[in-house]
């Protein structure tokens, strides 16, 4: 996989000038809090007889004292570490490791502040500051990129700490809490700030190596959180968000207000099935395959797929079915196909299921738990494949009163995160939700799944009598009769008469909004016709919104590239995977087809029987509830009338 091309280089001497600096920060410096409180004894234990723990240090920023509302305090992080683990006086290698990291990350913070400070002209300002000469006219301005210079100090110390210590990471896990002492004077002071705050959480929660390492990290996650936050309307940061820079010796990329992270795969321990022992499910196994062809087209160079670009790219999509018709076996075949492809082209490949274990009671746990989850998947630097299986049980029902709290927070996260406002599709990963209640999933969620996998099992007698065939296994002697194996799911020509039925719909409440509106204007063939079906089907379910149209037409779009990736460009990289993006998106857009009237049809059919589907059983159950209840009520009404007898 080619190296990303559209970061500049941080020269390992552009760093290293700034060690010196970072040791000495390492070493001491004093620092009053103005914003965050001491957690406790702020002393350091001395390290032998005779040497104080007062560094030579102090700060030097003019009208620093006159801010100050605690004394002052060194503040030692070599100290602070080695004495991390009480029962051991020498230093270990991970504390070492820790400290190495540290100076590392804020020598790399400090050479791109450097290096934005030259290119937004706060160099020249601070030149012409010392010098005395700075005009009255530019002090403004020179305040303002002073506060943005310490905020890319900020982001850049916990992007690199973050990434540094992700692979020294355990199971311990610490909760540090917000940081408050982020300080925008200056890039130094800054860092003050940040390091005193690293330090209070050190002693408050690092007992051992493990959770030195945990505590660590923790901290530089909310920090890059609360500096990203402070960032989205702070000025002169337009330089830094659209610049990227590598550093080559960590393969560690600096690219604006967006963490890095180690583009590792995950390793799955799932039984991966083959196409052919998905019995039944047509349609849904042939966009699946589809779709997993489609991912490897990913350009890790342009972070961004041509599919996504031309259109047809499936970012999220629903399998609903009932129980025991296939849909974890679904999930087993598409996991397996991409984890097969990106093996073959040497690509990074993340799996992970977002399950009722990231439901927790304590507030806000649930909503950082399911974000977690989309991070992991999103990231740019991997192929990533997220599902949610049994989303009705994860994702709460807005106004349900039986949604716990941990519920909507999952649903809030995965609607923002799917269809909000900040979503990119870059087209290097897809999420699928899966359920057997989808009636119960929130109305507004289940609409941003852009594609829609009816998992309904075997269906024809030749179905059946492949399943069984194929759970039957081997070790048996009775004869197969007169049937040729696993003809039946013979793809194309399944698919084919699959798309063919929805040329009517299935659903009783469309068929009667349908044959009303034929009846009115005759064959829907042209965009207006169709609109007015469209505006049948509203009125006779509110819930059919723009966003609905959208994800039809998204679905027509991957119609329009109804062709499957050739298998030999999955299996001999060279012919497509490792192309430039222009020729990839060349070859794509050849074997693209045009848009029909009978697929635009086929397409509202299928999205609105699923939405009608979910709606009458959604209504159908929410009749029972009621009657249910009423009943409950009537009999309590009865027996309080009678004195409370039996």
């Amino acid at each position: 996989m080619s190296q990303i091309s559209d970061a500049m280089e941080l020269r390992e001497e552009d760093i290293h000038k700034h060690v010196p600096m970072a040791q000495a920060m390492l070493d001491g410096f004093d620092h009053a809090p103005r914003i965050g409180k001491a957690t406790g004894d702020d002393s350091v234990a001395e390290q032998s007889s005779g040497l104080g723990t007062r560094r030579r240090f102090r700060t030097t920023t003019p009208g620093l004292v006159t801010r100050r509302r605690v004394p002052t305090g060194a503040v030692q992080l070599i100290a602070r570490i080695e004495g991390a683990d009480e029962g051991d006086t020498l230093i270990s290698p991970m504390q070492a490791t820790v400290l190495h990291v540290l100076r590392r990350a804020i020598a790399i913070a400090l050479a791109v502040a450097e290096n934005v400070a030259e290119q937004s002209g706060l160099g020249d300002l601070k030149r012409a500051n010392l010098e005395g000469s700075l005009p009255a006219a530019r002090k403004s301005e020179f305040s303002e990129l002073l506060s943005a210079e310490a905020l890319v100090t900020l982001y850049v110390l916990g992007n690199a700490t973050a990434y540094l210590m992700s692979s020294h990471l355990t199971e311990t896990t610490v909760e540090v809490g917000e940081v408050d002492e982020v300080l925008t004077d200056n890039g130094q002071v800054a860092l003050h700030g940040a390091l005193w705050e690293l330090d209070q959480d050190i002693a408050a929660h690092a007992q051992d190596d493990a959770r030195l390492v945990a505590t660590v990290a923790a901290f530089a996650e909310s920090l890059m959180e609360k500096v990203a936050l402070r960032a989205q309307t702070a000025p002169r940061l337009e330089g830094f968000k659209s610049a990227a820079w590598r550093v080559e010796a960590d393969d560690f990329t600096v690219r604006g207000f967006s963490p890095a992270s180690k583009a590792k795969s995950t390793t799955l321990t799932m039984t991966f099935k083959k196409p052919n022992e998905v019995v039944g499910n047509h349609i849904a196994k042939y966009q699946a395959m589809k779709l997993a062809k489609m991912l490897m087209a990913y350009d890790f160079d342009r972070r961004l797929n041509p599919f996504a670009e031309l259109g047809g790219f499936i970012f999220t999509f629903m399998g609903d079915g009932a129980p025991g018709t296939g849909k974890t076996t679904l999930i087993q075949m598409m996991a397996g196909l991409i984890s097969e492809y990106c093996s073959n082209a040497g690509y990074p490949f993340r799996y992970q299921n977002l399950s009722t274990d990231n439901i927790d009671s304590y507030q806000g746990k649930s909503g950082q738990n399911a974000k977690a989850f989309i991070n992991n998947i999103i990231d740019p630097s991997v192929i990533g494949f997220g599902t949610i299986d049994d989303i009705d049980q994860l994702a709460g029902k807005r106004g349900d009163r039986q949604s716990s709290a941990g519920q909507l927070e999952i649903t809030a996260v995965l609607m923002e995160s799917f269809a909000g406002a900040n979503t990119v599709v870059r087209g290097n990963c897809t999420f699928g939700m899966f359920s057997n209640y989808p009636e119960n999933v929130d109305d507004a969620l289940r609409q941003r799944a852009g594609a829609r996998f009816l998992v309904d099992g075997p269906q024809t007698r030749e179905d059946y009598v492949d399943i069984l065939y194929l759970l039957m296994g081997k070790n048996h002697d009775i004869p197969l009769g007169d049937h040729n194996v696993f003809e039946a799911q013979e793809i194309k020509k399944a698919v084919a008469a699959s798309f063919e039925s929805h040329s009517r719909p299935h659903e009783d409440g469309l068929l009667k909004v349908y044959e009303a509106v034929m009846g009115e204007i005759g064959e829907l063939d042209t965009i207006n016709k169709l609109g007015t079906y469209l505006k049948g089907i509203q009125e006779a379910d509110p819930r059919f919104t723009g966003r609905a149209i959208k994800n039809i037409t998204d679905a027509v779009k991957v119609r329009a590239m109804d062709f499957e990736l050739p298998d030999e460009w999955m299996e001999e990289p060279d012919l497509f995977l490792f192309k430039d993006y222009e020729t990839k998106k060349a070859m794509i857009n050849e074997m693209r087809q045009p848009i029909t009237v009978e697929m635009v049809v086929q397409e509202i059919n299928r999205y609105a029987d699923s939405e009608f589907r979910y709606a009458d059983k959604s209504d159908e159950v929410a009749i029972e509830n009621a009657v249910r209840e009423m009943g409950r009520m009537e009999e309590a009404k009865r027996r309080y009338l009678s004195g409370g007898e039996g």
